[in-house]
């Protein structure tokens, strides 16, 4: 059944009533966006988007990412609206403890959301991540598998923060024709009018990093005009950039274009003076059952007749790559290094990725334009590009902002597996989509290398002492410093084996082998025992590991026992039982810390701690670890004044 001009109308109504009754009840939130923007909202839902209710993971839905994540009650009403699982309870829980609606879209709490939008601009890159997902699978599988776009609302906020030029510039070199942003052009912030702080054409913008711009004028309450804007974006071959002027909290007499109607929830009031206008009832939550049933119908229909026509490809790589796993044996016959050989861990995540690609058809790569560095390179795939997007290996150039979101954009939108890689100092341009990975639980491994004060002599801006620490803090982070080149090929197994986000964090200096790589699955192991009981734990990360070993040696010639242990994640080791937590740790004896960073953490482990709280100096690798305490000399004599 289709929806009749009335319920249109009622539609859009509903819509706005409920973004001002949301906001009012919790005394907090935005409804100012959700109230211009119904109409498209309602068009996108009920005429253009591919989605089914009915099974909000069916993977050829189309994606929608509301990017001013602000807006959320908006896009709540229409999950309502359309069958999703939300109900009128839910609304009026809007912001509240343990509710579906939460202030912002969370992926994984309410059905029908894709992504995890909160800081302006990442859920735009997240949608550019969404769009090379989904031209790389239609490239490998076909168009009758896989062919859907990406929509993505943003405002000025996305627009002005950097992720959003990064993001929009690659894409338009990459020529994402299913990727369509419709820009709210509301000329306010929070602070007033854009043009206190911009006075940027938009338009020339995006037409200078090749998308297909559309300026679409005053047509925010013109649903034709709006479907009819939106089915022709479908046709483009470059992302299409539509830009659709609005007016803020229209249709409120009072508030409409004010920038105060941003985030300042309407008084009862205001509400009522703005619902007289709209012609609707002056009660909390309008929602007709009749105007309900129809839509639902209505969309219902519409999803479930796309969705019948279309088949899921019978193929084991298909089913792997949604599955974000492996094929059956991926992981049997796992490369190993002979004790004592000597490379950089950089150079070890290179033959693990080299040595299971065939096994995960769901992988791809990247790197900040460090490709002979990072070691992500995958040899047996041609690089992604608007004529090989095939390609499973993805250039991302220098943009390491977009490309942590990106990274979270593929992962969400399923089917595949993303790896990022960059110089560990910059994780901290990428904190905002590590952080938001860890929320939303994609499943991404973010590749760091060059990790400590080994980098030499480019100085302490890019000599990393801070950055283990901090991210060690964050939540639902998998983070893993392996020891050698063993842990890392076991590193790259249990980050694809893992739920979630991992990190991984590699040198860029040689270390000897001195691990069978074992630790990892635990968070912990030990390297080297004792004869009987030991007098002192040594404790290490990275390239520590094979400091504490020699160093072992000669305690152990000074009559000192030491048990060595190699802890290459916390997180993991913190899951383990309290018998392997003391075998690692046995009670009673002493523990010393060694590792080339910042020393906060470790109190939780340590009697003592080796670090650098201090940042780095520009010299030979070697030369500033061993000024700055990552020596034997020093781990034995403070290994000798701990025992004592």
């Amino acid at each position: 059944m289709s929806l009749t001009e009335q319920q249109d109308s009622q539609a859009v109504s509903l819509i706005r009533g409920i973004s001002m009754d949301g906001p009012l009840a919790a005394n907090s939130g935005h409804q100012g966006t959700g109230m211009a923007l119904a109409p498209l909202a309602h068009v996108l839902y009920s005429r253009v988007m591919k989605h089914d209710p009915a099974d909000p993971h069916w993977p050829d839905r189309d994606r929608f990412v509301l990017s001013n994540g602000h807006a959320s009650i908006m896009q709540y009403a229409m999950l309502f609206l359309s069958g999703y699982g939300l109900e009128l309870d839910d609304l009026k829980n809007f912001r509240q403890w343990e509710s579906a609606t939460p202030g912002h879209p969370e992926v994984n709490h309410t059905a029908g959301v894709e992504v995890t939008t909160g800081p302006l601009g990442q859920g735009f890159a997240n949608a550019v991540g969404m769009a090379v997902a989904e031209a790389n699978q239609r490239a490998r599988f076909g168009s009758d598998a896989v062919d859907h776009h990406t929509f993505v609302i943003a405002g000025d906020g996305c627009m002005m923060e950097g992720i959003s030029h990064e993001a929009a510039d690659l894409a338009g070199h990459l020529g994402l024709g299913h990727l369509i942003c419709i820009f709210d052009d509301n000329k306010i912030t929070i602070d007033g009018a854009t043009d206190l702080a911009t006075d940027v054409d938009m338009a020339e913008r995006f037409r200078a990093y090749g998308w297909d711009v559309v300026e679409l004028g005053d047509i925010a309450n013109d649903l034709d005009a709006l479907e009819a804007a939106l089915e022709a974006a479908k046709s483009t071959d470059k992302p299409s950039f539509l830009i659709l002027r609005t007016h803020v909290a229209h249709p409120s007499p009072k508030w409409e274009d004010d920038h105060s109607a941003h985030g300042n929830p309407f008084s009862a009031e205001d509400v009522t003076e703005t619902k007289q206008v709209m012609g609707i009832p002056d009660e909390p939550f309008w929602a007709p059952d009749e105007l309900v049933s129809a839509y639902r119908t209505h969309v219902g229909e519409r999803g479930a007749t796309a969705h019948a026509a279309w088949t899921a490809p019978d193929s084991a790589d298909w089913a792997a790559a949604h599955g974000a796993t492996g094929l059956e044996g991926w992981d049997a016959d796992l490369p190993a290094y002979e004790q004592g050989e000597s490379l950089a861990t950089r150079k070890a995540i290179q033959k693990a990725l080299d040595e299971t690609y065939a096994g995960l058809p769901g992988l791809m790569s990247g790197s900040a334009d460090l490709k002979g560095s990072n070691g992500v390179a995958l040899g047996e795939s041609h690089p992604f590009s608007s004529k090989a997007p095939d390609g499973r290996y993805l250039h991302f150039g220098i943009r390491e902002h977009a490309m942590g979101a990106m990274a979270v954009g593929m992962a969400l939108h399923g089917g595949v597996l993303p790896v990022t890689a960059t110089f560990f100092v910059f994780a901290d341009y990428m904190r905002p989509p590590i952080r938001l990975a860890a929320i939303s639980d994609a499943k991404v491994c973010f590749v760091f290398t060059h990790d400590s004060v080994g980098v030499g002599e480019d100085g302490p801006t890019h000599q990393p002492v801070e950055q283990l620490a901090s991210l060690r803090a964050i939540p639902n982070l998998h983070v893993i410093r392996p020891a050698d080149g063993n842990e890392t090929i076991h590193a790259w197994a249990d980050a694809v084996r893992h739920d979630g986000p991992s990190v991984l964090v590699l040198s860029r200096q040689d270390i000897e082998v001195t691990t069978d790589g074992s630790a990892v699955a635990r968070g912990a192991g030990i390297v080297r025992r004792t004869d009987g009981d030991p007098a002192v734990v040594l404790v290490g990360t990275g390239s520590e590991v094979a400091v504490c070993v020699e160093a072992a040696s000669t305690l152990a010639e000074n009559g000192i026992a030491a048990q060595v242990v190699s802890l290459p994640s916390m997180d993991r080791f913190q899951e383990q039982d309290v018998a392997f937590r003391s075998e690692i740790f046995p009670d009673g004896v002493p523990v010393l810390s060694v590792e080339a960073g910042v020393t906060f953490g470790w109190a939780a482990y340590a009697d003592d701690s080796i670090g650098i709280d201090r940042f780095g100096a520009s010299a030979p690798g070697n030369l500033v670890l061993d000024k700055l305490g990552i020596n034997v000399g020093h781990v034995v004599e403070r290994a000798t004044a701990l025992v004592n």
